[in-house]
């Protein structure tokens, strides 16, 4: 992964993540939701097998996708972490908003 990839990443999954997050917050009138579902989130970015498997085969599912997580590399930890700030970030600015006054949020 160059350099420009890795930028883009960082910036895209921040923003995507803060945006789904914002909205979540917003319409569930709850400030930290995403921030909650964000692991599982993570968890089916990583995995590479279907999702039923978690209910049909519970142990297998959960070896192999904490198996997968250990290893991967940096750059998508990194990466995976943008999207998390940005879960927070959208936590923090409903509390804000809330604090501030706007009734809708």
């Amino acid at each position: 992964m160059n350099i420009v990839q890795f930028a883009v990443s960082l910036l895209l999954f921040f923003v995507l993540f803060f945006g789904i997050g914002f909205l979540l917050n917003m319409i569930l009138r709850s400030s930290w939701i995403m921030a909650f579902l964000y692991p599982i989130i993570v968890l089916l970015i990583v995995d590479n097998f279907k999702f039923n498997l978690y209910f049909t085969n519970p142990s297998e599912a959960f070896s192999t996708v904490f198996s997968l997580l250990a290893n991967l590399k940096v750059v998508d930890i990194v990466i995976l972490a943008s999207g998390f700030l940005g879960t927070i970030l959208a936590g923090l600015v409903i509390k804000w908003l809330r604090k501030n006054g706007y009734q809708m949020f």
